[in-house]
């Protein structure tokens, strides 16, 4: 059992307790991270945040568009 460090805050860590976040694009490996719990939850909370539809935009009718 090793203690490696988080990738994002550091600290040593037990394989045991380490999350690995991968990120993959047409099944090419673009990064991977070893988290610990805390940085884990952090990540997950900020993935959520991210990944929620914002509120949708209406024109009011403000904006011009101009075209020579």
């Amino acid at each position: 059992m090793s203690d490696a460090p988080c990738d994002d805050c550091g600290d040593a860590v037990a394989d045991a307790l380490t999350r690995t976040v991968r990120l993959s694009v047409d099944r090419s490996q673009i990064d991977a991270q070893r988290l610990c719990p805390d940085c884990f939850a952090t990540w997950i909370a900020r993935y959520q945040r991210e990944m929620q539809p914002g509120p949708e935009t209406v024109g009011d009718g403000s904006s011009e568009i101009i075209i020579d």
